[in-house]
């Protein structure tokens, strides 16, 4: 597939990042499966699309039936502007009061639940004579951002006499879909405020991924999707019934070999020697690193696949490179070792590292080109 879109791209590199488009369709069509007939999507794209690349995928996205997206701050949104993305575009996040005014111009809602929002809001209408969009963002459990549940009511119900905010939507968070107990605290809450507010017109989201993939909840009419639209699972509630989606990793991380030499027995490979050679082995470097996103702490613990053998990644992960034994694999300088794609899923690093998928595939989008396919 040849790419239009893609900006910023380093043709430069023996490593780069793949990104399968159509694993991106596919994983969308599985996800509605999950989704009631007229229940709306958004596609969460922050952080770049979780490293994979908003600008390029959004259109993609949007083309598969998604009806709106959610970023993380105004950049994010106006980015996605400038590269003429015209769906509604949410931040999800907190926006400070003195970026209102930039949202407005750019079209973007926001997410407010202060009253020093409501008083940004009318500045900002004060200014442009566009009323800023807006959805109400409930505390329901995360603690995190939101007005408390049991002050929402009478928050909304002022939202809603103001001639200068136009409101658009209610949403909360759930801090735990994985946890039966706690998102059942979380609906209550939730239900304890839509059923005592005029609803119509209103886009009402709880659900996240994994709560799309697991619950269904009468009182709301959208969800929002981000982890699974790339192949990639949340943690789910071991006590309860649900049909899991066949997703497709979208990302392989792929590098050229750049050397190959022959280290003998009882030879250190890399800073500090955690690798000592057991015998003549053969070793291949790729120039990716910490830099790159991978970190550190998977040094000697992962592999890559070259010439359709697996081969151990050996000695610390540097900066910009690391090596891999390959004895015994006919190879030569400029085949490719991949680290990642559907067969090997960055879950396993995950594993290793106690961590989650999405911090890891944030990591990629540093200095990686990317590179799109179908």
């Amino acid at each position: 597939m040849k790419n239009t879109r893609q900006t910023n791209i380093n043709i430069h590199r023996d490593s780069w990042v793949e990104v399968n488009i159509s694993n991106l369709e596919h994983n969308i069509r599985e996800i509605k499966k999950n989704v009631p007939k007229g229940v709306k999507l958004l596609g969460v794209v922050k952080a770049d699309a979780y490293g994979h690349g908003a600008v390029m995928l959004a259109p993609t996205i949007l083309a598969s039936g998604v009806d709106m997206l959610g970023v993380a701050s105004i950049d994010e949104g106006v980015d996605l502007r400038q590269a003429k993305i015209d769906c509604e575009i949410l931040v999800l996040g907190a926006v400070p009061v003195w970026a209102v005014e930039s949202a407005v111009r750019n079209d973007i809602s926001i997410s407010i639940f202060s009253q020093e929002h409501l008083k940004a809001c009318e500045d900002a209408y004060n200014r442009t004579g566009i009323k800023p969009k807006v959805h109400i963002k409930l505390d329901t459990g995360m603690n995190r951002i939101g007005v408390r549940a049991d002050e929402a009511v009478e928050y909304i119900k002022k939202v809603q006499t103001l001639p200068y905010i136009d409101l658009k939507g209610i949403f909360t968070h759930l801090a735990s879909a994985e946890e039966l107990d706690k998102t059942q605290e979380q609906f209550k809450k939730w239900d304890s405020v839509i059923d005592n507010i005029n609803t119509d017109g209103l886009l009402l989201h709880i659900l996240n991924t994994a709560g799309t993939i697991c619950y269904d909840k009468p009182n709301s009419n959208m969800r929002r999707i981000g982890i699974s639209l790339y192949g990639l699972y949340p943690d789910f509630p071991p006590n309860v019934e649900f049909k899991k989606p066949d997703l497709k990793q979208l990302i392989s991380l792929k590098g050229r070999i750049v050397n190959i030499h022959t280290a003998k027995k009882g030879e250190g490979v890399s800073y500090c020697h955690t690798y000592i050679s057991d015998g003549e082995r053969k070793i291949a470097t790729v120039p990716l690193g910490y830099a790159d996103g991978i970190p550190r702490l998977l040094s000697n613990k992962i592999s890559g696949i070259l010439n359709g053998v697996e081969v151990p990644q050996i000695g610390n992960i540097t900066m910009d490179q690391m090596m891999f034994d390959i004895t015994g694999v006919d190879a030569n300088v400029g085949d490719v070792i991949t680290l990642l794609n559907e067969e090997k899923s960055i879950d396993e690093w995950a594993r290793i590292l106690n961590t989650i998928n999405y911090e890891l595939t944030c990591r990629l989008k540093v200095r990686l080109p990317r590179v799109y396919t179908r």
